[in-house]
């Protein structure tokens, strides 16, 4: 059985100098969710005989590039696992980074739409507990 490591607990300059590399990955998801959503809209708008009649190549095309969406979505948050980041909310691109506070571990909390980390909460708190940093 293979060892499970500690996780990362960054501290507010570490998780802010990986926001230039995390902030495109969380936007390519944002518009690989989009993409997702709009294909599935209109396979589900086709007649149920699209299957079957000229519009196969169609559904077919749909059906593997929602596929490939998926495959490249899973990459893009394995990157952000391997890194320590929990994702909380891929629409908004909120991710959590572990870090210390006053001697105990809280989460700095990020928006992709966000400049940069202001906000830190406890671990069980969520997003609507953020309190900003006082840094």
């Amino acid at each position: 059985m293979a060892e499970r490591r500690q996780p990362k607990i960054y501290t507010l300059d570490e998780a802010r100098q990986l926001l230039p590399r995390v902030r495109p990955i969380l936007i390519e998801i944002r518009n690989l969710r989009r993409e997702i959503a709009a294909h599935t809209e209109t396979l589900q708008k086709m007649p149920p005989e699209s299957k079957s009649n000229g519009h196969a190549p169609e559904v077919a095309r749909l059906e593997g590039r929602i596929s490939n969406c998926i495959d490249e979505m899973r990459e893009h948050l394995d990157t952000l696992s391997e890194l320590d980041i929990e994702v909380k909310d891929l629409e908004m691109g909120l991710v959590d980074f572990l870090s210390l506070r006053d001697g105990r571990i809280v989460y700095l909390c990020w928006a992709v739409d966000e400049p940069t980390i202001a906000f830190w909460h406890e671990l069980n708190d969520g997003f609507r507990g953020r309190q900003p940093l006082d840094d």
